[in-house]
Parts: structure tokens; sequence; C-alpha cells
């Protein structure tokens, strides 16, 4: 009994432990942003309009959810249609396709960065938002097939087949009986999938360095810190708390969908 209640309470301590460490860098920004434009001191919100006002993070939010939401909608199709035959019918070169998914998922994305640029270049797509969008679809499609896959191989056989029964066809089926209890799954891989996408730098600062109307947030907060009219640390950590916040609040929305779906996917 004292055993087992020695190791409730280490564990706990861990978990709070880990809390604080997780929660200290944010809540540090969050009171930084509030001291003040310029030392001014006291409890001020100026900052948040100056970075606003001149980071111009307006047009920049609307792009990040632009590419987030066109991303996430065309992946999570292609990833549930793919993976749903997959899954269950024979796909010839099924198990070929399969490791090809799981080479894309390990492979680092770094080193297709200026293959792509060679070739949006080629297409005239750079400083466009198809520089954005469609290598991220294709980044995300491993992620997403595999993901989908396996929740789907999880389905029992007999609901398809009673499916296929009542005279269901293959695609009725997927949209009538499976994809009516994919939720947690479809919402667990559209929450990941947002987050990464919204979080996206790299392709950004290559693939779209000079046209500001379709830069991101990631890729605006970089050039707003690094400019000399934004050298008030209070009004950087204001603009890093205006890039963070639609994340923190998707997630806050998110998480018992997202808990749900990872946890559904562990017991299976």
């Amino acid at each position: 009994m004292r055993i087992a209640r020695s190791e409730s309470v280490a564990t706990h301590a861990l978990l709070v432990l880990a809390s604080v460490v997780a929660v200290f860098p944010l809540v540090s920004i969050v009171v930084s942003s509030l001291h003040g434009v310029a030392g001014s001191g006291g409890v001020s919100f100026a900052s948040y309009s100056t970075a606003w006002t001149q980071g111009r993070f307006g047009p920049a939010l609307l792009s990040s959810a632009l590419v987030a939401v066109t991303v996430v909608v065309v992946t999570v199709v292609l990833a549930a249609l793919a993976a749903y035959a997959l899954a269950t019918m024979r796909v010839p070169g099924g198990r070929i396709i399969v490791g090809l998914l799981l080479v894309g998922l390990v492979l680092p994305y770094e080193v297709t960065v200026l293959p792509l640029y060679e070739l949006l270049t080629g297409w005239h797509l750079v400083d466009t938002y198809g520089a954005l969008i469609l290598p991220q679809i294709a980044l995300s499609i491993p992620l997403g097939v595999l993901w989908m896959r396996s929740f789907f191989a999880s389905v029992p056989v007999e609901l398809l087949e009673a499916a296929r029964i009542d005279g269901t066809s293959r695609l009725q089926s997927l949209r009538l009986v499976v994809l009516p209890i994919a939720g947690p799954a479809l919402t667990t891989l559209s929450t990941v999938l947002f987050l990464f996408t919204w979080n996206e730098f790299l392709l950004a600062l290559i693939l779209v360095p000079d046209n500001a109307s379709v830069q991101t947030v990631p890729l605006a907060l970089s050039f707003f810190s690094g400019a000399a009219r934004s050298s008030d640390p209070a009004v950087t950590a204001a603009a890093a708390v205006l890039v963070a916040l639609p994340v923190l609040l998707a997630y806050v929305f998110l998480q018992r969908r997202l808990i749900s779906g990872l946890t559904e996917g562990a017991v299976k």
C-alpha cells in the first residue's frame, strides 16, 4: 500500500514538474508582452496593438488559415480514400505502396526543399499559394494514409460484409458505414496536420520569400522580429502570442477529440 502511494506521489510530482516546464515559456512570453511598449511600466496591451499594426499580421493570419485549411481538407479526403483501399481491398502492389509511404514518412523533408524550389520555379508557382499548399499536401499524405489505414484495418470485416449484403458499393460503405465511426481518427489527424501546417516555416521561407500577400504567420513573425522597428521585447513577445493564439485555441477546443482519437488508436 505504501509503495503504491509512493509511486502515485512520484508520478504526480513528475507530471507537475513536466507541466511547469511546458507552461513556463508561454507564461513568460505573455508576461513580457504585457510590460508595455518601450519600458513604459505596468500592465499594458499597447504592445499587441503595436505588433498588429506594424507587423501587418492580419493578411498573414488569413494566408495561414487558407493554407492550413486547404492542406487539411485535401489531405484528409485523399488519405481516407487511399487508406480505405489499402486496408479493405486487394490493391496491386499494396505492400510496395505502404513501404514507399513509410519512406516518405521518415525521410527528412529538408532534403526535398531545393528540388521542390527548382520544380515549382519551372511551374511558375514560386511566391504563390500553390507553392505552400501543394508541397505540404504531398508531405502530409504519407502520415494521413498510414494513420487512416491503421484505423480502417481495425474495422470489423463483418460490418463491411453486412453493408455489401445490403447492396452498398465500396464507396457507399466508406461514406455511410466507416466514416461515421472514424470521427476520432479523422479529428486527430486533422488537428495534427493543422498544427504542422500552421507552424511550417522552412518551406514558406524558401518558396514564398518575396510575396508578402501570401506569406504565413511564422514567416511574418520572423521578418518582424528581425526588423529594427520591432526591437522592443514587449512588442516582439506580443507578436509571438498573436501567432500562437490560433493554434492554442484550436487545441483547447479539440483536445478531447484529439486525446480520444489517440487513446482509441492505442487501444486498437
